[in-house]
């Protein structure tokens, strides 16, 4: 199933506020919420979830009434370790 990364802005969004959606999140309907990455302070938040096409990551926000900025899917990841090995294949050949 294909994971998408979406971007929103809620300055003053508080852990609390979190916890108080944390429920409605939960019972994802049209998507799978997967992680969840927030800057309390600027209210920069960055969600990951699978779904079938980005619109039902749209259709999951509409439910659950919180608005975006963006939904993007994601068609490669990488971790560090990962990261390392393809630098030094390409640094040894």
């Amino acid at each position: 199933m294909p994971l998408y990364v979406s971007l929103h802005q809620a300055p003053g969004l508080s852990p609390e506020e979190i916890a108080g959606n944390a429920p409605e999140v939960a019972q994802q309907v049209h998507a799978t919420f997967q992680r969840l990455y927030v800057n309390t302070d600027t209210g920069f938040i960055v969600s990951v979830y699978q779904a079938d096409d980005a619109a039902a990551v749209e259709r999951e926000f509409e439910r659950v009434g919180f608005p975006f900025d963006s939904i993007n899917e994601i068609d490669f990841t990488q971790d560090a370790a990962g990261l390392a090995e393809m630098a030094a294949e390409v640094t040894h050949g």
